[in-house]
């Protein structure tokens, strides 16, 4: 069974590579990259979600690690003509990288992700959907400046957000790509203890010895001031939308999905916070 995963060389990729090699050795596993010459220890291919031409790329493979793209000018619309080349070079299954809650989701982030959903079912393909909460690796990938500044910042206040590791959600692909019995499923993956962004706060000034609040903003001002950091103003506006709908609990799932299904608690934010420090 040949397994290929999109996105290889981005954080989730190579991290479900080493997953689904720690699981099974000598799986027949492909890497598809823009730049089939990185070093991912096993064997790559060429391919890009915007050429057509690398959908080549996808003969012989039986399970496509769909990892959604990150680029956001017509995501869904790249999604969907990956799933249409897969359907024509006989792929089996797709497992797909979707967000928490899915269809339902409140966040603005959700709808490319459903209307990739929707393809993938109206495609006729076996799937795997893989809705995936929020990673700790994007606060743990800030602390940084936080601390430099003194101060942690969002807009989600009291919000309780589910949060695990990179590594466990790598977990999960290596569990259902390798795995059977996960036709059609659908998974809703989340960390085992939620945490508001102050108990996050908290637990860094804990180990920091250092006070380190958490500083709740209005929207627009948290948005604004990611923009001040760099961020294009489009992705800006995602991310403090996708802060304010946790606070009403967007990010929040206690369904403990996730651990049951890699069979292991998932990663406390202890233990990514003492890794990032």
């Amino acid at each position: 069974m040949t397994i290929a995963i999109t996105g290889a060389t981005g954080h989730l990729g190579r991290l479900a590579i080493t997953a689904i090699k720690a699981r099974a050795p000598k799986s027949d596993l492909v890497a598809l990259v823009r730049n089939p010459a990185a070093d991912l220890g096993v064997p790559a291919r060429a391919f890009d979600y915007t050429k057509p031409e690398t959908f080549t790329a996808l003969t012989g493979v039986d399970v496509l690690v769909l990892i959604s793209s990150n680029d956001f000018n017509d995501r869904a619309g790249q999604h969907k003509a990956v799933i249409t080349a897969a359907k024509a070079a006989g792929v089996g299954r797709i497992i797909y990288t979707s967000i928490l809650k899915g269809d339902t989701s409140p966040l603005i982030l959700a709808e490319d992700h459903i209307a990739t959903e929707a393809a993938l079912k109206a495609s006729g393909l076996a799937y795997t959907l893989l809705r995936n909460g929020w990673y700790t690796e994007n606060y743990t990938g800030s602390l940084a400046a936080s601390i430099e500044h003194g101060a942690l910042i969002g807009a989600s206040g009291e919000g309780r957000i589910a949060s695990a590791a990179r590594a466990d959600y790598a977990e999960a692909i290596a569990v259902v790509a390798l795995g059977e019995g996960h036709d059609n499923k659908t998974y809703e993956l989340a960390g085992d203890v939620p945490h508001s962004m102050a108990d996050f706060a908290a637990e860094v000034s804990r180990q920091t010895g250092k006070t380190i609040p958490y500083n709740n903003l209005p929207q627009d001002v948290y948005a604004g001031i990611l923009q001040s950091f760099g961020l294009p103003e489009g992705f800006a506006l995602v991310l403090a939308d996708s802060d304010i709908k946790a606070a009403s609990g967007g990010l929040l799932d206690e369904s403990h999905t996730l651990s049951q299904l890699i069979g292991r608690p998932t990663t406390p934010i202890t233990a990514s916070i003492k890794a990032a420090l």
